[in-house]
């Protein structure tokens, strides 16, 4: 990850000196989904202050949001594209629109993390490679293909899931940041996600998990139970195939696993299997 987005995206301050009063354990809930999106965007929809320890959990918790205010964004330039640009220029800027919105800041990891898993050598010396602001080949071959993947996907989307797709695809993705942040150990003592490593608690987890059960039934009835399923078990195989390499995860390889998870998520709502339209009998759902 870059410096500047590491100092834009730190928590600024964790440290917990006195006991916390019911109220601000109140607050820091209350407060989770701008955390959320303070964390995760660019939006200026939540003022940066700096971020004490107890307010982390409950931002994770609200990490899938975060992806819902994306997607909606995604949903709303689709919109105001079609019939006026063609569909690959619109599906080009959707995914310029994604990036932008974060600050590209999720690619980055995409980068910093293939060019680290590929490298020879043990895990200390991956880490050092992930630590390197530069960017390899492997990483470039890496992001180059996840982007052309996701204009893949979005051309192969059918019209009645394309909304769908767009809303929950990011979804999928900041909801895979906290399958992995608790599941896995975190690879270094220090770090741009070690806070959040160390702030993550089940009922985060929970939490997390019911806002997205609820989106995706609500997008696509049971179907999208089963595929939010299906995109928490990559985002598990992502993490162990990472935490293998690298000796455990860091701030990179949630962004990383985001990317992967929302692409394949618009993948298999793409996806056409022996000239038969996998999603065909799907609902539309609310956004279709």
């Amino acid at each position: 990850m870059l410096v500047a987005d590491r100092q834009r995206h730190e928590p600024a301050s964790t440290s917990q000196s006195r006991p916390l009063s019911a109220a601000e354990h109140v607050r820091a809930w209350l407060f989770g989904p701008l955390s959320a999106i303070r964390f995760l965007t660019i939006l200026p929809l939540a003022p940066r202050r700096p971020t004490r320890a107890h307010e982390l959990g409950p931002a994770e918790a609200c990490f899938p949001l975060a992806g819902l205010l994306v997607g909606s964004i995604l949903l709303g330039a689709d919109r105001l594209l079609t019939g006026v640009a063609s569909g690959m220029v619109r599906d080009v800027v959707l995914v310029a629109t994604a990036a932008a919105v974060t600050g590209a800041l999720h690619l980055d990891g995409v980068v910093d993390t293939f060019d680290a898993v590929f490298a020879p050598g043990g895990p200390a010396r991956r880490l050092d490679i992930l630590h390197d602001p530069r960017a390899g080949s492997f990483g470039v071959v890496a992001v180059v293909l996840l982007l052309g993947l996701k204009l893949a996907a979005l051309g192969s989307l059918p019209a009645d899931l394309r909304g769908t797709a767009l809303v929950l695809g990011p979804c999928f993705g900041r909801w895979a940041i906290v399958t992995v942040t608790f599941t896995f150990p975190y690879a270094r003592p220090e770090g741009s996600g070690r806070a959040f490593k160390d702030a993550v608690r089940p009922i985060h987890v929970a939490v997390a998990g019911l806002i997205v059960g609820l989106a995706a039934l609500l997008a696509a009835g049971w179907a999208g139970l089963a595929l939010a399923a299906l995109a928490t078990v990559l985002a598990l195989l992502v993490g162990r195939w990472c935490a293998g390499r690298l000796g455990g995860l860091t701030g990179d390889t949630y962004g990383a696993s985001c990317e992967l998870v929302e692409m394949t998520t618009w993948l298999i709502l793409g996806l056409h299997l022996a000239g038969v339209q996998l999603a065909s009998s799907w609902p539309g759902g609310m956004f279709g």
